[in-house]
């Protein structure tokens, strides 16, 4: 399964997921991470240089081209929620502490 959270530099999950400056793409196969690559997607400086839907549109095809079917965060804002639930897309709320152990909690697929 292909998980996507956001990170801060040292590998701890960030703070929101529409203004995420850091993202990790994680290959997750029976509990254990099995692939990480960590992307500069500056959401953070580009979240206000558009209307909420392109903005919202940019993140959406992020996850599409990475092939994301989950999302990993410590929290994100209602719109952003909205869209990734109409894309079908596991979202997971409340994660902390280090970024590839949040990604295996829970189920991720096998």
């Amino acid at each position: 399964m292909k998980v996507c959270i956001p990170v801060t530099p040292d590998s701890q999950v960030g703070g929101g997921f529409g203004r995420a400056p850091l993202v990790a793409i994680a290959t997750v196969k029976d509990g254990a991470v099995t692939a990480w690559e960590v992307h500069e997607v500056g959401w953070d400086a580009l979240h206000d240089t558009t209307t909420e839907g392109g903005h919202h549109a940019r993140v959406a095809r992020f996850l599409m081209d990475h092939s994301v079917q989950r999302v990993v965060v410590s929290h994100m804002g209602e719109g952003m929620r909205h869209m990734l639930d109409s894309m079908g897309l596991a979202v997971v709320m409340g994660a902390s502490g280090d970024a590839r152990e949040a990604v295996c909690q829970g189920p991720t697929g096998a």
